[in-house]
C-alpha cells in the first residue's frame, strides 16, 4: 500500500515537472518569436527608409532614373560649356544625381546648382562639394517643373526619351533669351541643335535660345 502511495506521488511530481518544463519551453519560444518578429520588422523599416528616396521619384509624373554620367559624358558637357555663347555663367543641372556635372562646372568657375528629388543623392552631393571645397556648387531637393529658369543661362538635362517633348515645351515658355540647353543621352524632338558633341550614349546636343 505504501509502495502504491509513493508511486502515485512520484508520478504526480513527474507530471508537474513535465508541465512546468512545457510552460518554460512555450515561454522561451514566445520570447524567441517576439525577438525574431521585432528584428524582422526593424529591418523592414530600415530598408524602407533607405529605399524610399530612390523609389519615390518614380511615383511622380516624370521619371528621371539615377544613372551616373560617364567620364566621357561629363567631359562632353564641359566642352559644350566652354563653347557656350550664353549670356552668363550660371548653370542648373536637372536631375543632378550624385552631382558630378554640377561639381565639374563649379570647378570651372560656373555658379552651378543641381536639383534632384532623391534626398540621399542631394545630401551626398552637398557632402562632396563641402569635402572638395567647391563653394560655388549648390544642391536642392526640387521638382524640375517648379524651377525659376530665368536665373540660369545654361541648362543641363540627362533626360529619358519619353519626357523630352514635355521638357521642350517647358523650355519654350520658361527660358530667357541668350540661354543654352545641353541635352544628354536624348535630344529635344523639334529643336535644331547648334552643334553636337560626342557619339552614342555619350552624345550631347547643344541648343541656343
Amino acid at each position: 500500500m505504501e509502495n502504491m502511495v509513493c508511486l502515485t506521488m512520484f508520478l504526480q511530481l513527474q507530471h508537474v515537472e513535465t508541465t512546468q518544463g512545457q510552460e518554460t519551453t512555450v515561454r522561451k519560444s514566445s520570447k524567441t518569436g517576439l525577438l525574431l518578429a521585432s528584428l524582422t520588422g526593424g529591418a523592414a523599416i530600415i530598408l524602407s527608409a533607405v529605399c524610399f528616396p530612390f523609389v519615390s521619384p518614380a511615383l511622380r509624373r516624370v521619371v528621371l532614373p539615377y544613372v551616373p554620367a560617364s567620364t566621357q559624358q561629363v567631359e562632353n558637357v564641359m566642352k559644350a560649356l566652354a563653347k557656350s555663347h550664353a549670356g552668363g555663367r550660371k548653370l542648373i543641372d536637372l536631375g543632378s544625381g550624385d552631382g558630378r556635372i554640377v561639381l565639374a562646372a563649379g570647378q570651372r568657375g560656373f555658379q552651378s546648382h543641381g536639383v534632384e528629388l532623391n534626398t540621399v543623392l542631394v545630401l551626398y552631393s552637398k557632402l562632396t562639394a563641402w569635402r572638395n571645397r567647391i563653394t560655388n556648387a549648390s544642391f536642392s531637393r526640387q521638382d524640375l517643373f517648379k524651377v525659376d529658369y530665368t536665373k540660369y543661362n545654361n541648362i543641363v538635362i540627362f533626360g529619358v526619351e519619353e519626357m523630352m517633348p514635355e521638357l521642350e515645351q517647358l523650355f519654350e515658355r520658361s527660358l530667357k533669351s541668350s540661354s543654352q540647353v545641353i541635352a544628354c543621352r536624348f535630344p529635344l524632338p523639334n529643336w535644331k541643335p547648334s552643334h553636337v558633341i560626342g557619339e552614342g550614349i555619350d552624345t550631347v546636343w547643344v541648343y541656343e535660345v
